[in-house]
């Protein structure tokens, strides 16, 4: 059975998209049967992947909200393995909708749970917010990451995520992990970023990935061009952190490679 991983921050602009779409893609390159879930309105996951969100008819939010089932909107990328729920901006509307469905909490686990077998791993981009969306992402995964950015105010809202990822833990998902956080946007010019790696290492020394993912211009080019950086450049910096930090993660989770 697949394991579903969320990738949550609710503060903006930290790498978290980038993270989902480029941590999919690397394990997708290691032969692992990936799904992506975009389930942020804001849809960034899916056009840097190449798909036009205006032109889907079955997201994540027909899903989310029951009125479709997940494999009517999964749909393959450019990368091998690698496959997509799409977003849309009517996500946005998922929020209100939602409250007055019964176990609204429990959606997007359900709507999940016929496909999960298909895939050796699921990835949930989750919305910059702590509403329903991602309250349904984190009681439908099995585990969280965090993308937190190397520059200031780096762990300002990081302690009511982590409230809301105990909460969920206690009240809708017992078995919710967190498998850590992983420092983005690094600039090893910079002493903040070098300040902001000693401050996170100090608050969660148990919690911080190995890998960080530094400041990388095809990171940033990718997206553009609807590719992840794997597909855009894999002989870059970011590609090869990204590259780390799956084989990482698999090692974390005691998964076996399936390519040497």
């Amino acid at each position: 059975m697949g394991k579903i991983i969320a990738i949550a921050n609710q503060k903006g602009g930290v790498g978290k998209t980038t993270t989902a779409v480029n941590l999919a893609a690397s394990l997708a390159i290691l032969d692992y049967k990936v799904l992506l879930v975009d389930a942020d309105p804001q849809a960034n996951a899916t056009s840097g992947l190449g798909i036009d969100h205006h032109n889907v008819k079955t997201s994540s939010y027909e899903v989310i909200i029951g009125k479709a089932p997940a494999m009517q909107g999964i749909m393959p990328v450019d990368v091998p393995n690698l496959y997509l729920l799409p977003s849309h901006r009517n996500l946005a509307g998922a929020e209100i909708e939602l409250v007055n469905l019964f176990e609204r909490e429990l959606m997007l686990r359900e709507a999940i749970l016929p496909v999960k077998n298909e895939y050796d791993i699921i990835i949930i981009d989750c919305s910059p917010s702590l509403g329903l969306v991602t309250v349904n992402a984190l009681t439908a995964a099995d585990s969280v990451i965090i993308p937190v950015q190397c520059e200031f105010f780096a762990l300002e809202g990081l302690g009511k995520l982590l409230q809301t990822i105990k909460i969920v833990c206690k009240r809708l998902n017992t078995a919710l992990q967190l498998d850590g956080i992983v420092l983005t946007m690094y600039d090893s010019r910079l002493r903040l970023s070098n300040q902001i790696i000693s401050d996170v290492q100090k608050h969660f020394p148990d919690q911080v990935f190995d890998t960080i993912i530094h400041r990388n211009s095809r990171l940033s080019e990718a997206p553009s061009l609807g590719q992840s950086v794997i597909s855009f450049d894999i002989e870059s910096r970011g590609a090869a952190n990204y590259l780390n930090f799956a084989k990482e993660l698999i090692e974390k989770q005691k998964i076996p490679l399936k390519t040497v």
